[in-house]
């Protein structure tokens, strides 16, 4: 290894090589802006985030805590090895590390052209501000809560009656058209809830967004989502995300309609996460029975903030980031120890590595208790929601749908896995788990 004057280590082009065979490329195989039911399910056999993690740590040990700096193909990138790089990068948002990076916007361009997550300077401060306020980042029960448990308590039902009409099974295939329902209503309104075509629209634009700068332009599917998408949006129906939009009166030039892709790409990652936590409370008996009691005592038909079912969906994030990499790139030269690094190199922090770091005592464990006791808050390097000024505005929004669906589905129903084994308490849990692969037996409590 080469220690650079500019406080960062080059790594060998052996390494490099490795890092992108063993960390980059499963990653990207999985699926980065929609997940691939192939490559999600080749990713938990061969175990791919231990072995990512194993990586890693081997460089950390040889290297030392980086960044570990490597060009390819005249680009500078940094992997970040350490929490308070991490933590330096995320909080250092957006200059100089800018979450626009050329790789993200290649990506999301294809379907949100005007994404704050893809903006930079004045747009980007104004788009911020608008997703705080709309999705009302900072507030966990957000305004819209009376009209957010009713639609979700709704499609909760239905999906369970679907569910005892069939198999009596639930699986991913079961789970997920329910939740866009769920989706569409919270963020379009209830006359979005059967437009399954806006979706299907999206989820193709997102497939395409996987090959980021190696995909070609689909305008004309994305002109027509977004013709039928801003149909909604212009509904403005009440008690949705669209009217408080509406509501908000942002300029034209922020383009308020164009933050709504986001918010539809991002709660399909909030629905994998609830279908993981589901699965942990199938197989860890006192934290399932904390949930039900928590249920017991709550009027489930009115808002309210079930702490402890919040945490396993937090917890369930922490054991599986659904962003494995936060991306950052810098605007400008940037010191690190005694030198700089130039401006554009990316930053790559892997989630994975933080959350399921070897000092920590719970890292391979369901322990949500960690969100409520002020060891997460006090545990550097840990980032469901991302971290700093670019963290995700919705994160409240998000679990409180997220615990509210959850609380509905357990409130007269037990979940009895098909495969428990892999999931077993008393063993370290997987550190991939593909949620395509998840199926659970549907009990009624009696």
């Amino acid at each position: 290894m080469v220690m650079m004057d500019t406080g960062a280590v080059r790594v060998s082009a052996r390494d490099a090589a490795r890092v992108a065979a063993v960390v980059v490329a499963p990653t990207l195989a999985a699926g980065v802006v929609v997940r691939r039911r192939g490559g999600m399910a080749l990713a938990e056999r061969y175990a791919v985030d231990r072995r990512a993690i194993g990586l890693l740590g081997e460089l950390r040990r040889r290297y030392g805590p980086g960044p570990l700096r490597a060009d390819v193909a005249g680009r500078h990138f940094a992997l970040v090895l350490d929490s308070d790089d991490a933590v330096r990068v995320l909080e250092e948002t957006p200059d100089p590390y800018s979450p626009a990076t050329r790789e993200k916007r290649a990506a999301l361009e294809q379907f949100q052209p005007h994404g704050v997550l893809i903006s930079r300077g004045a747009e980007r401060t104004g788009r911020r501000a608008l997703n705080e306020s709309v999705l009302e980042a900072g507030n966990q029960l957000h305004s819209l809560a009376p009209r957010l448990v009713r639609a979700v308590r709704e499609e909760a039902g239905a999906l369970l009656r679907e569910v005892a009409a069939d198999s009596g099974e639930l699986g991913w295939d079961d789970f997920a058209p329910a939740w866009d329902r769920v989706v569409r209503r919270i963020t379009l309104g209830d006359g979005a809830r059967d437009d399954t075509a806006l979706t299907a629209m999206l989820g193709r634009l997102r497939a395409a967004a996987n090959w980021s700068v190696a995909a070609p332009r689909r305008s004309g599917l994305r002109d027509r989502f977004e013709e039928r998408l801003r149909g909604h949006v212009a509904r403005a129906e009440p008690g949705s995300l669209a009217a408080a939009l509406g509501a908000a009166h942002a300029p034209p030039d922020l383009d308020p309609a164009g933050q709504v892709p986001h918010w539809l790409f991002a709660f399909d990652a909030a629905g994998i996460a609830a279908l993981r936590t589901l699965a942990l409370l199938a197989t860890h008996t006192p934290q399932d029975a904390q949930v039900r009691n928590e249920v017991a005592v709550t009027d489930l038909t009115e808002p309210h903030l079930m702490p402890y079912t919040r945490a396993c969906v937090l917890e369930s994030v922490r054991l599986w980031p659904t962003t494995p990499f936060l991306l950052r790139e810098a605007v400008r030269d940037t010191v690190w120890g005694a030198g700089t690094l130039p401006a554009g190199t990316e930053f790559l922090i892997y989630t994975p590595l933080f959350h399921r770091a070897d000092a920590l005592p719970y890292a391979d464990r369901f322990a949500p208790e960690i969100w409520l006791d002020g060891t997460a808050q006090d545990t550097r390097g840990l980032f469901p929601f991302s971290a700093g000024p670019g963290a995700c505005p919705g994160e409240d929004l998000v679990l409180f749908v997220t615990s509210t669906l959850l609380a509905a589905l357990v409130e007269r129903h037990s979940f009895l896995p098909d495969r428990p084994g892999r999931l077993r308490p008393d063993r370290p849990l997987p550190r991939t788990l593909d949620h395509f692969g998840l199926r659970f037996a549907v009990l009624p409590d009696r």
